[in-house]
């Protein structure tokens, strides 16, 4: 078992960023806006880029599931949802700019994801204990 590195958590984090920011932001240039745009005509390139998506948010979703478990992504969530509210009641975030809080979301959601996959490798690092799938 290796250990895990800085460069391999932003390696987690960059691939949870490309899997949320393909499926869906606000710049109109998504798989999202893609289907919506074309959802009359559907292509076989559709198909390929919606079964990819959805490989991908199965492996973070059930990494993240497994590592940390409900109660771990409870609080991720809670402690973004937080977060969140105090960027805004400091001012460093405006309600009003929706555009601005999805973008923000998204860097938060991949935060979360990055940090399902990586959860099982920083335990066992912390605590020296393995996970039952690591043996």
């Amino acid at each position: 078992m290796q250990n895990i590195t800085a460069a391999g958590i932003g390696i987690r984090f960059l691939f949870a960023l490309l899997l949320v920011l393909c499926s869906f932001n606000p710049s109109g240039y998504s798989y999202f806006h893609w289907l919506v745009d074309t959802i009359s005509e559907p292509t076989p390139w559709l198909a390929l880029a919606g079964i990819t998506l959805i490989i991908g948010w199965v492996v973070y979703i059930r990494a993240s599931i497994r590592s940390l478990g409900p109660v771990g992504l409870s609080l991720s969530a809670i402690l973004v949802a937080v977060i969140l509210w105090l960027l805004i009641d400091l001012g460093a975030i405006s309600i009003d700019s929706p555009s601005l809080l999805t973008w923000v979301i998204e860097v938060f959601i991949s935060g979360i994801l990055c940090l399902g996959m990586s959860w099982s490798h920083i335990r066992r690092q912390m605590s020296g204990q393995a996970d039952v799938d690591d043996i």
